[in-house]
């Protein structure tokens, strides 16, 4: 039997037990296994070998212990309030626009996305803070839930981001570089956004009424109230990729300041700061649990041979290079139906990841070309979060908007979908979107 064939096999078993709601980690555990056992000649031996030392390898990686600490840094901003000051702040300079509020809670997702990391907890945080604004001032349920299922997203686009973390571990490549390339990329996805809502505005002006102005005063005291995020951000980035500090350390002294802010602004007290222990551990389980998993099957499809000779093929198939990369993205798109962004990337990285650098786009160099793919990956996977029949951030904050049907929602992301469709095909043509920070800071 082929790689090609048995790779095959193991993928089409992951999809039957995910079908019937078997656990993305414990599905890729449990045939990863079965490929191995069989792959490796029927000796449970082997298996049992190689549980030894998998375990040990992933979980003694020292670079993987920025994910509970940028999990922690999320949750000491969420349990803290200072999700709220974001709102404020970019709310005093943007809300007397008609459509204001809704891009001031999109710019808001964007601020607490450079403090959390996750894509789940901007969207459930932001929603729980703008969502009574944008009703008090009667915008147009789908307008509301679907700028800040859209803003969601941007909690993994704006580094930190957990998923460009795991793509680092998987693919070797350099921490600080992904941060920085996706800033670009991020903030083009911010502005996107709100040009959608612009647009939203000029065709139906009663749907987004403008807010009250607010006074200079009370704008400067905003901007007072979030400097200590700005710096936060500043030092973790900044601090990464000036060398100042590892991604690790930069993560654990962001941490601390989140800490530190959300017990000076009031907002976390002895059973909010039990609260982030407890979620960043149930999270920081449910991400090294998905790894593990992720570890067993790539054993049993490298044991395989499918991504040597998947590359292989698609070196000697003739296809263009830019075909294959659209093609991958499809696929993405597609399993965002299905599963989770971290699931899609620990999933597919093995696989796609030889057959990406071993084509040649625009004359890049290896590095250039891993950290570009890694922000193609991670918009299409962020994609996921928002289209159907999955989107997990429709879900969340359909669930805080109750009043407002599920379809609604729906509609109310279509328009923010163009706008990434139109951003991934900007990366597509023009590379430098992602590369241009990471050249300037590297020279």
């Amino acid at each position: 039997m082929s790689g090609i064939a048995a790779g095959s096999l193991i993928f089409a078993g992951l999809m039957v037990l995910l079908v019937v709601r078997v656990p993305i980690g414990v599905a890729m555990f449990t045939m990863g296994a079965a490929g191995y056992w069989a792959l490796g000649g029927w000796e449970m031996q082997r298996v049992l070998d190689a549980l030894k030392t998998l375990a040990y390898a992933r979980l003694s990686n020292y670079d993987i212990a920025v994910i509970p600490l940028f999990l922690l840094m999320g949750q000491f901003a969420t349990q803290g309030g200072l999700s709220a000051a974001l709102f404020r702040f970019v709310a005093a300079f943007m809300g007397h626009l008609r459509g204001g509020v809704a891009m001031a809670a999109i710019g808001a997702c964007a601020g607490f996305g450079a403090i959390c990391g996750s894509s789940l907890a901007t969207a459930a945080t932001m929603g729980q803070v703008a969502l009574p604004e944008l009703r008090r001032l009667g915008y147009a349920g789908s307008l509301s839930t679907g700028a800040l299922a859209a803003g969601g997203t941007l909690g993994i686009m704006i580094p930190p981001s957990v998923p460009l973390v795991i793509y680092a571990v998987l693919t070797q490549e350099s921490i600080g570089k992904l941060f920085m390339a996706a800033v670009l990329p991020g903030v083009i996805a911010m502005v996107g956004y709100m040009l959608v809502v612009q647009v939203f505005v000029a065709l139906r002006p009663e749907a987004a009424p403008a807010g009250p102005r607010v006074p200079w005063p009370q704008r400067l005291q905003a901007l007072w109230q979030v400097l200590p995020v700005l710096m936060v951000f500043l030092v973790v980035i900044v601090g990464i990729y000036g060398g100042w500090a590892n991604p690790t350390e930069a993560a654990a002294i962001g941490a601390a300041a989140c800490g530190v802010l959300a017990v000076v602004r009031g907002g976390l007290r002895w059973e909010g700061f039990k609260a982030s222990l407890l979620g960043t551990a149930q999270a920081t389980a449910m991400i090294y649990l998905v790894l593990m998993g992720a570890d067993m099957l790539n054993t049993a499809l490298a044991l395989s041979q499918m991504p040597t000779e998947l590359a292989a093929w698609v070196q000697g198939s003739g296809l263009s290079p830019m075909l294959v990369m659209v093609a991958i993205l499809i696929i993405y798109i597609l399993l965002g139906c299905v599963m989770d962004s971290l699931a899609m990337i620990l999933l597919t990285i093995p696989i796609f990841y030889p057959v990406v650098m071993g084509l040649d786009f625009y004359g890049m160099s290896p590095t250039d070309k891993s950290v570009w793919f890694g922000i193609l990956a991670l918009m299409v996977v962020e994609i996921g979060l928002v289209h159907p029949p999955v989107g997990m951030n429709v879900y969340i904050i359909n669930r805080l908007a109750r009043d407002v049907p599920l379809s609604e929602t729906f509609k109310g992301v279509m328009p923010f979908l163009a706008s990434d469709l139109i951003r991934i095909v900007l990366l597509l043509a023009f590379p430098s979107l992602a590369l241009v920070l990471v050249r300037t800071f590297s020279s």
